[in-house]
């Protein structure tokens, strides 16, 4: 990461951004497209348990001169609540992988600003009204059209997915208050050293003794991931909120290559008109509430 960083250092902030975003993007969908052709013939948390501890394994270097500042974050609580979050995710991720097309699991992930409003008014008793209540509508409505209940068979992928929303509505947030006080490599420590216990323990009882091409794969998914939490550390670092939200809807055509490239799946049309309702509304919410945020008064 750090060649990169040099050769693009030079960017202005928001092209950075862009780079580190897309370049995630890539990494998450190839990471969805190995599992799913894993989840087959090996348990899910047995696949989330060996790549912990590749990622574990790739990221021992990054320990070597800075195991201080990586092993001591000043804000240890969120990130050990981000670990958490992360396994209780990447289960869901996996999970979904296993019964839905790429492309489908990644527009349907596209809700996860507009359920992070919804759970800001529930536990955060913020009242839904003005922008938040058009984009919330709009983006129940593309969830919706993607979804489309009583018209298709659901599929218990569905749910799988709603599920990593709903756990990921607060890692914009972990990461970006991470962002002000740690390096942008803690999270890569820390999430393998969070999950590799907690995915340990349901692998013991579904264990199957994997392939040595099985087990390749496994330590693939475990560079992708170990490279993609440091890749959005950085993007979160240099990005403002909305700029983040709204190139995370690049991931679409990436997944809908990959999907196909990968095992010949074609998006159908409903994916992309719901998927673009859900990302028009997402940004929308990001931008109507950073411009609140810049007129509201500063905090004393």
């Amino acid at each position: 990461m750090v060649w990169i960083g040099k050769l693009i250092e030079k960017w202005p902030a928001s092209f950075q951004c862009a780079f580190w975003i897309i370049f995630s993007g890539v990494l998450t969908t190839i990471q969805l497209g190995i599992v799913k052709l894993l989840a087959s013939d090996l348990n899910v948390f047995e696949i989330l348990f060996v790549r912990a501890l590749f990622s574990l394994l790739f990221v021992l270097p990054l320990l070597i001169g800075n195991a201080r500042t990586l092993l001591h974050p000043v804000r240890w609580g969120i990130c050990l609540l981000c670990g958490v979050l992360a396994f209780a995710a990447n289960v869901c991720f996996y999970f979904a992988a296993k019964y839905m097309p790429i492309a489908d699991i990644t527009a349907i992930h596209f809700a996860r600003p507009i359920f992070a409003a919804i759970l800001a008014s529930i536990f955060l008793g913020e009242i839904i009204r003005g922008s938040r209540a058009i984009a919330i509508v709009a983006g129940l409505v593309g969830a919706a059209i993607i979804v489309r209940p009583g018209l298709v068979d659901l599929n218990i992928g569905v749910l799988f997915v709603f599920g990593v929303v709903a756990v990921q509505s607060w890692n914009p947030i972990n990461r970006r208050m991470l962002a002000k006080s740690e390096h942008p490599d803690t999270i890569a420590v820390w999430n393998p050293l969070i999950i590799l216990p907690l995915a340990l323990i349901p692998a013991i009882f579904v264990w199957i003794p994997p392939t040595l091409e099985q087990t390749g794969w496994m330590a693939a998914i475990g560079i992708l991931e170990m490279v993609n939490q440091r890749v959005l550390a950085r993007a979160y670092f240099q990005g403002e909120a909305v700029v983040v939200v709204a190139l995370h809807y690049t991931r679409l055509p990436i997944a809908a290559v990959v999907g196909f490239l990968m095992f010949g799946d074609v998006p159908e049309i409903w994916i992309w008109i719901g998927g673009a309702v859900i990302a028009g509304a997402a940004i929308y919410l990001a931008q109507k509430e950073g411009a609140a945020a810049k007129k509201a008064p500063p905090e004393r």
